[in-house]
């Protein structure tokens, strides 16, 4: 037998998945157990264990340089290739193909899901309302519109308006698409005393006036947003725009 204190390192281990067998090349060695995938050649220099074989007593492990001795294992913790671990592990994967079963979805309620959002002809039709109306009190305006997923489906700007209004504009709209109510509806319910407050952290959004929920019904498909007139203007102009095409909207 193998003396158990003989130094180790260096000297190279075979491995092998199948049987997991852990065996040094010198002859007279016990034959113990590893998890080890695949076939490979390992330098015997680190901490490893190795579980005993059936009819093996001790269980060995590998520390630094030497092989030293370690207590025997219980038998409770006997080798998962005997019956009763082989029995548990048999059950943990029925049932585990069972629960895949049952998460796999069902194709029996499939369909396709009809929403209706913006298009892009509503969507101009809004914009020009919207720019044109202002107009009629002398203010440049920008105008954006989005669609049901907020995002940008057209954007007009005046021809004298400010750079930031682009900004603005878009924000309105967001805001407004996103909570399903005008932007200064939506500022008045997350004023610094409101439970609701902490909404106002959330991107893209903007506690200003000018921005308009697109309805069809009570269903929310859109928005627009109005920036480059006075709070009130801008709300206006933006509730003309859906006015516009509100028997669409029906």
């Amino acid at each position: 037998m193998t003396d158990l204190n003989a130094p180790l390192r260096g000297k190279r281990v075979l491995f092998r998945d199948k049987s997991d067998v852990c065996l040094p090349y010198e002859a007279g060695f016990v034959p113990t157990r590893i998890k080890i995938s695949g076939w490979s050649t390992r330098v015997v220099t680190e901490f490893q264990y190795c579980a005993p074989t059936e009819d093996t007593t001790t269980v060995y492990a590998i520390l630094g340089a030497r092989l030293v001795a370690a207590p025997p294992r219980r038998a409770d913790e006997r080798s998962p290739q005997t019956g009763g671990h082989v029995m548990a592990r048999s059950l943990k994967l029925a049932g585990l193909v069972a629960l895949v079963a049952a998460a796999t979805p069902s194709t029996d309620n499939a369909q396709v899901l009809m929403q209706r959002d913006v298009s892009l002809h509503m969507a101009l039709t809004i914009a020009e309302t919207a720019i044109a109306e202002c107009e009629k009190t002398g203010n440049d305006v920008s105008v954006a519109v989005v669609d049901r997923a907020g995002r940008l489906r057209v954007f007009l700007q005046g021809d004298k308006a400010a750079p930031h209004n682009i900004e603005l504009a878009q924000r309105k709209a967001y805001t407004a698409r996103t909570f399903g109510r005008t932007s200064a509806e939506w500022a008045e319910r997350t004023g610094p005393n409101s439970e609701l407050a902490g909404q106002r952290e959330l991107e893209h959004v903007i506690p200003l006036r000018g921005g308009v929920p697109i309805k069809a019904g009570n269903e929310t498909i859109g928005a627009v947003g109005v920036s480059g007139s006075t709070s009130g203007g801008d709300e206006g102009c933006a509730m003309a725009g859906v006015a516009k095409v509100a028997d669409q909207l029906k």
